[in-house]
């Protein structure tokens, strides 16, 4: 039991696996962090955005 314990510990061929995984998950973390922190600016400009085209819609279309 000792034997394959040990022999375990020094396998390292998961260890970049693990590693990537880590990274990943740090890196989808931060941008989940920084979309959230900017959250209500991006709100803003979609709602900005499509109120524009919404009345060049009209606009186009003869509309008032």
């Amino acid at each position: 039991m000792l034997q394959r314990l040990h022999g375990f510990w020094d396998q390292e061929e998961g260890q970049d696996l693990i590693e990537y995984t880590l990274l990943m998950t740090f890196i989808v973390m931060a941008v989940f962090a920084l979309i959230g922190a900017g959250h209500p600016a991006v709100v803003g400009i979609w709602t900005t955005t499509n109120q524009h085209i919404s009345i060049a819609n009209m606009a186009a279309q003869g509309g008032s």
